[in-house]
Formats: structure tokens, C-alpha cells, sequence
């Protein structure tokens, strides 16, 4: 078991991860990482970081160089120590990406995005401006948001509380999913839902857009007063793919 600089640096460099996917689909979590962390939070003084930046000794913010083949768009973004960041991945300022976290090669990380602690982003995936991601360490979770290949989030969606959304799937603007959120598939006609021990799931390919259920009682019934949920309305098809190409020139 990893702990201090080592662990830290086995994170930036991918070889130990929070989360990992196994062969049949299935993420299996690596609870001892988020603890080793804990620790290092418990056990660090604060320090003064130079610029202004007061935080723990052992997570300053991160530094590339261009044989990294990350592009750190300069306006006030950050990344911290112990923290994965994949080769071809483009930051947009500002945005920050929290300690544990994991981001895939080509994804793209959009102005005033957050990806929390220990959140699992895979490969090529679009984090649009505005996206909240929520982070496992606090408040404390059993699992990060895991978020697999190919997915686009759209602008001021948020991801929290665990959900994995599978690979392909397409998140749009404004949607909200957390452990609790029914999400209701208008096309294989079924009701999806999590608890905090078995987290919501988007399924591969799903295009989930925000929707309304009414509320219960008499007094909402009159009012004619809806809940938010989400709704599945199709699976990707060549449409969609061509609607959510992501644009090579600006990597």
C-alpha cells in the first residue's frame, strides 16, 4: 500500500487509480486510496504556496510541461497534486481538477468546470462550461462519480454522489443526476434509480434530457407543481454522433 509522495505520484501518473473497470464492465473501488488520502490531509500542515496560495504541504497545484501534451490554458485554472491528468486533454480557464481525480487522454475540461476528488473521467470525454462533478471526499462518499469513454456532459449539468455514466452516453445542458435521481427510459419504457449503495446508472449511449414528474398530493395536484427528474429520450444514433463530434483542431 502506497501513502505520502509515492501514492501521490503513482496518481499523476495513472498507475493507481481510485477506481478501476474490470473486463466484464463492472468498477471496482479502491477504498485504501481515498484513506491514504485522508491521511495525507489529516497528517500535512498548511503551508504558504507562493502567490497568495495557502493550503496542505502536500498538494500544491501541479505544473506540465509540453512533453506532457497537456494544454494548461493560461486565466486561473488549477490542478492538484496527485491528480491524472491524460496526454492530448485541453483545460480551459478557469476549471479545477481535485486531488484523486483521473482524467482520460483527449478529454476536454471547459471554463468554470469542477472535477471533484477522486471522480473517475474517462478518455475523450467532453466536460462542458459550467459542469459540476462531484468530489468523494467530502461530503463523504463510497464511491466516486465515475464517468466512462466518449461521454459529452453538457454546459451546467452536474454528476454527483457516485453515478456512473456509461460509455457514449450524452448528459444535456442543465440535467442533474445524483444517488436518487429517477431517470425515466421513454424508450425501453423503465424507471432507473440509485441509493447510496448502489448508485444511480445512465446506461451506454443514453441521451438523458431534464424533465418534470408531477408531485404528489392534492394541494400540488391543483397547482399543477412537477418534480424534476430525467428522462432517456433515444440511444445515440449517426445524428448524434455527428451533433457531438468533438473538434480536433482545438486539441
Amino acid at each position: 500500500m502506497l501513502s505520502g509522495e509515492a501514492l501521490l505520484d503513482a496518481l499523476e501518473s495513472g498507475a493507481t487509480r481510485v477506481a478501476e473497470r474490470a473486463d466484464d464492465g463492472d468498477w471496482r473501488v479502491n477504498g485504501w486510496v481515498k484513506e491514504a488520502i485522508l491521511d495525507l490531509f489529516r497528517s500535512a500542515p498548511v503551508v504558504d504556496h507562493g502567490g497568495g496560495f495557502v493550503d496542505k504541504e502536500v498538494f500544491p497545484a501541479r505544473r506540465f510541461a509540453p512533453e506532457d501534451g497537456v494544454r494548461l490554458v493560461p486565466g486561473g485554472s488549477s490542478v492538484r497534486r496527485g491528480a491524472h491528468v491524460g496526454a492530448g486533454c485541453v483545460l480551459m480557464p478557469p476549471c479545477y481538477v481535485n486531488v484523486g481525480a483521473f482524467v482520460g487522454a483527449g478529454t476536454m475540461v471547459d471554463s468554470h468546470a469542477l472535477v471533484g476528488s477522486c471522480a473517475q473521467i474517462g478518455e475523450r470525454v467532453h466536460v462542458s462550461a459550467g459542469v459540476q462533478i462531484g468530489g468523494v471526499l467530502e461530503p463523504i462518499g463510497l464511491r466516486p462519480v465515475i464517468v466512462e469513454d466518449d461521454v459529452l456532459l453538457g454546459g451546467q449539468s452536474g454528476v454527483y454522489e457516485g453515478v456512473l455514466v456509461r460509455r457514449g452516453a450524452v448528459i444535456a445542458a442543465g440535467v442533474t443526476l445524483a444517488a436518487t435521481t429517477p431517470v425515466y427510459d421513454v424508450v425501453h419504457a423503465r424507471e432507473l434509480r440509485g441509493d447510496r449503495d448502489a448508485p444511480l446508472e445512465i446506461p451506454e449511449n443514453a441521451v438523458v434530457v431534464p424533465g418534470t414528474r408531477p408531485a404528489k398530493g392534492d394541494y400540488a395536484s391543483a397547482m399543477g407543481v412537477g418534480v424534476a427528474c430525467a428522462l432517456i429520450v433515444k440511444y445515440r444514433d449517426e445524428g448524434t454522433d455527428r451533433a457531438t463530434a468533438l473538434e480536433d483542431a482545438l486539441r
